[in-house]
């Protein structure tokens, strides 16, 4: 799973769901074996063993294990709210659905089974234009959940290097609830944890500020870039939550950083622009790490 990637549709990403970080790692496990040649079905079963929990977050097989069952035992009773279609489609219907159809626990295998819900698969296949793509490992060592979600959500934004979103959106998103209430508790416990561990973890830098309302602090901003830039790139545009356009090409024609001329140069026969974009940048991570 070293280089594994996940697809997710923006209107998943975007969804209100709460996993915990066992949970998290075992369903991206698994969207990280999607095929993308192939027809996805809720037919298909995928495994995840403890052992590759543990080479991927980089901790002990024994205390992958003693997580994993717990982990997929929960995931069955998950619920996610879409609020979008996979092609990101707005709409005033809201879809209360659930991560997975079936869960199976293999004990002499240390390992678990899965397959995704019905509703899921449209989200996580066959996505050809408004998804967030990004690399297994760019997230493999969180130890947050929340750095996890917030990572996605900046993702997504990826070639315009900032967003902005509301405080009420955040916690609806992340199914806060009643948690966390009082906004310092928020920066404390969800959002400054978050932000360290993407700054430590990912190929992202970020920073963060708020804006009031009034007296209230509304909302959150995100500035944020590729660590290998030598420069924080500058957004055209300010990003919010309500903006689902996702355009990733600048007026210049670059896409994530990368000229136009360099992305026609280096693709593969049949690979989008996006595609060839961040396979370019995750070469150059690679490569600077070598």
């Amino acid at each position: 799973m070293k280089n594994a990637l996940v697809y997710k549709a923006n209107a998943l990403v975007e969804a209100s769901y709460r996993l915990s970080l066992y949970e998290q790692r075992i369903i991206l496990a698994c969207i990280a074996q999607v095929r993308r040649d192939d027809t996805l079905t809720d037919q298909q079963l995928y495994t995840v063993s403890a052992r590759q929990i543990a080479d991927m977050a980089g901790i002990s097989v024994d205390r992958a294990y003693q997580h994993l069952k717990a982990a997929s035992e929960r995931l069955f009773d998950r619920r996610v709210t879409l609020h979008e279609a996979p092609n990101g489609q707005g709409g005033s219907r809201v879809r209360l659905t659930r991560w997975v159809q079936t869960v199976e626990y293999r004990d002499t295998e240390g390992a678990i089974a899965l397959r995704f819900g019905t509703d899921m698969v449209p989200y996580l296949s066959q996505l050809t234009e408004q998804f967030t793509r990004y690399a297994l490992a760019d997230v493999a060592k969180m130890s947050s959940a929340h750095a996890i979600r917030l990572y996605e959500l900046l993702a997504q934004w990826r070639g315009t290097g900032e967003r902005e979103v509301s405080i009420e959106w955040l916690r609806e998103a992340l199914q806060l609830e009643d948690r966390y209430d009082n906004i310092r508790d928020l920066k404390r416990r969800v959002i400054e944890p978050a932000v360290e561990q993407i700054n430590e973890h990912s190929p992202l830098w970020v920073k963060w500020s708020q804006r009031k309302t009034g007296r209230r602090v509304s909302h959150l901003g995100f500035t944020f870039g590729e660590k290998t830039s030598k420069k924080p790139h500058k957004a055209r545009k300010k990003k919010t939550h309500t903006d689902t356009s996702n355009k990733k090409e600048s007026a210049s024609g670059a896409r994530y950083g990368i000229p136009q001329s360099i992305i026609e140069s280096q693709a593969y026969p049949g690979e989008s622009y996006d595609d060839a974009a961040l396979r370019i940048l995750d070469e150059r991570r690679h490569a600077t790490k070598a």
